[in-house]
């Protein structure tokens, strides 16, 4: 006679069934190409601020702009072009923005290599959970990015939204899970990626990445019993199987 396995209902009420993960310095390299970018503007105006300036002016018209054009690399370029002729007094040199859309173009077709470990990982998470892309960013670039990773059939479904606040990831967790209770966001940016995902009624894990865009720095929330920072995204599969 075999012997019966009790399942306890309220455990099984609490497994995580459902992983959000961001895309861009989670499952391949981003800011990186941006911060190459940056030198090469400011190469192009060294004539007119020293880098600390342009950087800064920059980052500036980046922030006012984000309403307008969102987030990626088209908006980046705008705001370059923006910057440039601000400090020209609108005279910026057509050889300068011809340097500018190029460097654009070369970001839109930068090839893509998920980062070390990232195959493994989502490889074994998607044998036990559904994976759901929840990233920031143009929706033709982003789309053109997944698909390039290779990545893309690991995925029940990708969410390419303006923003990430707490119903963003309330409503993406309905739409593709049990609910952000039952739910875990991984991603690189603490504000976008964890904080929001915390306050929604999720897990969060932070698996940080070199550098990061300061429009993204936050405190961590240390203590809060849902959240876990992990050294890299190899650690998420143990994590999660230990959660509920």
């Amino acid at each position: 006679m075999s012997e019966s396995v009790f399942i306890d209902p309220s455990r099984e009420a609490k497994r995580v069934t459902t992983i959000g993960l961001d895309a861009d310095d989670t499952l391949w390299h981003n800011e990186t190409l941006f911060r190459l970018t940056q030198e090469r503007f400011c190469d192009l105006l060294s004539d007119k601020a020293d880098p600390d300036v342009l950087m800064s002016r920059l980052a500036e018209v980046e922030t006012r702009n984000l309403r307008l054009y969102g987030y990626g690399v088209k908006g980046f370029t705008l705001s370059m072009i923006e910057t440039a002729m601000e400090l020209t007094h609108g005279e910026a040199p057509a050889a300068v923005v011809r340097e500018i859309l190029a460097a654009g173009r070369e970001m839109l077709n930068e090839p893509v290599e998920p980062l070390p470990g990232v195959e493994a990982a989502l490889a074994a998470l998607s044998e036990n959970y559904r994976l759901v892309l929840i990233t920031k960013g143009d929706l033709l670039h982003q789309e053109q990015k997944l698909a390039a990773s290779g990545l893309g059939d690991l995925f029940v479904a990708v969410e390419i939204v303006s923003e990430k606040e707490a119903t963003t990831y309330a409503r993406v967790f309905d739409r593709h899970g049990s609910g952000p209770a039952r739910s875990l966001m991984c991603g690189n940016s603490m504000r976008s990626d964890i904080l929001p995902a915390l306050e929604a009624g999720a897990w969060a894990a932070h698996v940080p990445y070199p550098m990061t865009w300061a429009h993204e720095h936050a405190e961590a929330p240390l203590g809060h019993p849902r959240f876990a920072e992990l050294e890299t995204i190899g650690d998420l599969p143990a994590w999660v199987a230990g959660l509920g």
